[in-house]
């Protein structure tokens, strides 16, 4: 046993930087590029855009709910932080399999038209990163919950804008946008944005 030092108290104010930087200046899909796998495959169709932005919304947030104090309670005072990668994992496939099994039961369509992406949310690198981010950056409890919801708001609405941008257009027979290329493009336009609003990178 090891003495542990716990994150303290974050004021309410400070949580306002943290919010910003997960839904923009480091949002996942067009800064940090991570979870392409979903953004790629669900951004023709708003509705399963939609889904999975929920989805992974929920999953990320309850995920850093529970691996925090396991982290801080568990792992780091019995000197099993190399284990926190599996538990984190184990923790995130828990969550994916009670989201497939509410999908599937309440919503067999949106189950079906996400297909392969849904169970692979588990493995989603953007998941992940966000519980390790928070042990990484030494967040409070509060701040991790806080970094979660905002990083799963970021993915959601990249998601939801990239999948009405390339909806329409499709639907305007502009093929550009069409498949595995017209994501990135799409992707790229967005990107460019925000880095230039937010001052990420100077243009």
């Amino acid at each position: 046993m090891t003495d542990v030092v716990i994150p303290g108290f974050m004021p309410a104010e400070n949580l306002f930087p943290i919010f910003v930087n997960a839904m923009f200046t480091k949002n996942f899909l067009l800064v940090m590029f991570l979870g392409l796998c979903s953004y790629v495959g669900l951004t023709t169709n708003s509705e399963t855009s939609k889904g999975m932005s929920m989805a992974v919304t929920f999953v990320m947030t309850m995920s850093a709910i529970l691996t925090w104090p396991i982290f801080y309670y568990l792992l780091k005072p019995n000197d099993l932080v190399f284990l926190r990668t599996i538990c984190f994992i184990l923790v995130i496939a828990s969550f994916v399999q009670l989201v497939e099994f509410i999908i599937r039961r309440y919503s067999p369509p949106l189950y079906r038209s996400l297909g392969i992406y849904l169970p692979l949310i588990a493995t989603n690198c953007a998941v992940l990163g966000v519980v390790l981010l928070n042990i990484q950056e030494n967040y409070t409890y509060g701040a991790s919950i806080m970094y979660a919801f905002s990083a799963g708001l970021g993915y959601a609405w990249v998601m939801l804008a990239t999948a009405a941008l390339r909806e329409k257009l499709i639907m305007r027979n502009v093929n550009i946008f069409c498949g595995f290329i017209g994501a990135f493009f799409a992707a790229t336009m967005v990107a460019l944005i925000i880095v230039s609003y937010f001052s990420v990178v100077k243009l």
